[in-house]
């Protein structure tokens, strides 16, 4: 198994074939989190804490209320429909279903 490191030594997957940054091992690599890097240092397999990963999963949590505000929104073209006969007929139509999908997905 050939273990592919990039210019800064990070573990970046693995390949049956070895390439011009790439280390041969039969070693069993340690585990670690959505938040650790691993690196090779020194010869050994190392696991370091990310701030930067753990920043980055913080604000993807922070902003799941977009992303599934994103998939219950109407269509663009249904919401302009929406936004036309509401101005023919006096209606709130618009207004309601985006107040619904906000209520729904509130901002935390």
């Amino acid at each position: 198994m050939y273990i592919e490191i990039d210019e800064n030594n990070k573990v970046l997957g693995y390949s049956d074939k070895p390439s011009g940054n790439s280390i041969e091992t039969n070693e069993q690599l340690p585990t670690y989190t959505d938040v650790q890097v691993l690196k090779f240092v020194s010869g050994k397999f190392v696991v370091e804490d990310s701030q930067e990963l753990a920043d980055e999963k913080a604000e993807w949590i922070a902003n799941q209320y977009q992303r599934d505000r994103a998939f219950q929104y109407p269509s663009i073209q249904d919401q302009l429909d929406m936004q036309y006969w509401d101005s023919v007929n006096a209606t709130t139509t618009w207004k309601d279903a985006v107040a619904k999908v906000k209520a729904d997905n509130p901002k935390p």
